[in-house]
């Protein structure tokens, strides 16, 4: 390769004219600085340098500044002088810039930790949630960054972006927290190097909505009425002059025996949904009353039937491995979403969740004094301190010992000695 030197001015530079071969200027007063010029045309601005203390045997690196017209020759200068200090501090910026364009990318990373971590190692419904955040929050940002190019407040601002979905920016910053984690152990990124560290999180209101005896009063004539005659359909958006509307008395949602039959074991077990809807014939077991669960969100669970939920599940139909089976036989109903929407609409229930009636199973057992153990131990709690939130329900011994203070208060205003009996 051909090379001369001159002091890079816009002068020579635009003076440096196309040749058959590639060749370079090397700037007279600042060493390793140089314009490259290419058959082409390009002119391109360089920098070489030695890594401090490798000596005049070791490595030459070399960094790309910048094209021509892009930057000016000074503006390139002033850069390959950044550099060259860089380079006296005992740093290799070549090195480092390589190291960064290799890097695993955010997209490539948040992969690996699915596929490596989250699906061998965590339920298939956990590891999916995992992957619908990070593939719908994380990667459209910083999909193509370097992994280990995300900062704090790369996060930190994410998750505020997320501040009217509380629950979901606090989770995605955990999920996110638990990739790097991954990340830092497999060497994909420095150890130390995690994003999602010290964010403070949104509070979250907790949600806790318990039926009342009318609701459930509501909810369970609705349950009748859906399985023997139908709910009725809404007749908002009906078009009453449409010929091909359905007679009135024709207009009825009848829900099958299974779906009806799985509301009520919701509420009667305070089951989560998906451990009812995979509920098999060969977990139940009539004459223990037990439900065995092999797997459930902690892990293998014991349901303990009552006397009302052994009648419900033996006076139902079999016909099929699964105790709510869907379309198909040989496969578990999805959800219970449709027909959950029209017993609200019939039932009043409008805001109430399928997850509600968890809850109302629960603040029924603590709200008659049976004791927050024994009512975590239905629900399948493996902390008693998830079992803590319905503490405020259990008002009777509270209730006791109010009445014994009150009593010796009254006693004592009245001029009564509070420990003796009245004459």
């Amino acid at each position: 390769m051909v090379e001369s030197s001159a002091k890079l001015t816009k002068r020579t530079v635009d003076a440096a004219t196309p040749q058959p071969g590639r060749y370079i200027v090397w700037d007279s007063e600042l060493k390793g600085f140089a314009l490259r010029v290419a058959p082409s045309g390009t002119k391109t601005y360089i920098l070489r340098y030695r890594p401090r203390g490798s000596g005049r045997a070791g490595p030459r690196r070399f960094i790309v500044l910048g094209r021509h017209g892009a930057i000016t020759p000074d503006e390139a200068r002033a850069q390959a002088k950044t550099i060259l200090g860089a380079v006296a501090a005992g740093k290799d910026p070549a090195k480092e810039r390589s190291q960064t364009n290799t890097a695993m990318q955010v997209a490539q990373l948040v992969e690996a930790f699915i596929n490596q971590h989250a699906k061998p190692k965590r339920k298939a419904q956990t590891a999916a949630s995992y992957a619908a955040l990070l593939n719908n929050c994380l990667v459209p940002k910083f999909g193509k960054r370097p992994a280990d190019q995300v900062s704090a407040a790369d996060i930190s601002q994410l998750h505020l972006s997320m501040r009217d979905r509380p629950y979901q920016a606090n989770r995605l910053v955990a999920v996110i927290a638990s990739m790097y984690g991954f990340a830092s152990r497999h060497g994909i990124v420095p150890r130390g190097v995690n994003p999602a560290q010290g964010i403070e999180r949104f509070r979250e209101s907790a949600r806790e909505r318990y039926l009342g005896i009318e609701e459930l009063n509501r909810l369970g004539e609705t349950l009748r009425l859906a399985e023997a005659e139908g709910l009725p359909w809404r007749s908002d958006g009906d078009k009453t002059q449409s010929k091909h509307l359905v007679r009135e008395e024709n207009r009825r949602t009848v829900l099958s025996p299974e779906v009806v039959l799985a509301f009520r074991l919701l509420i009667f077990t305070g089951a989560r949904l998906r451990e009812i809807l995979t509920l098999q014939w060969s977990h139940i077991d009539f004459e223990r009353g037990l439900i065995n669960l092999p797997d459930s969100k902690t892990g293998r669970k014991t349901i303990v039937m009552s006397a009302a939920t052994i009648d419900l599940v033996r006076s139902a139909e079999r016909r099929s491995a699964f105790v709510i089976p869907g379309l198909e036989a040989d496969r578990s109903r999805a959800d219970l979403k449709k027909p959950w929407r029209a017993i609200q609409r019939h039932a009043g229930l409008e805001g109430v969740r399928i997850h509600d009636l968890r809850h109302t199973f629960a603040s029924i057992g603590a709200g008659a004094s049976l004791g927050l153990p024994i009512v975590g131990k239905l629900l399948g709690h493996s902390q008693p301190a998830t079992t803590a939130r319905y503490a405020h329900l259990d008002a009777d011994p509270l209730r006791r010992a109010s009445n014994v203070i009150g009593d010796h208060l009254t006693a004592a205003l009245a001029g009564h000695n509070p420990g003796s009996k009245a004459q």
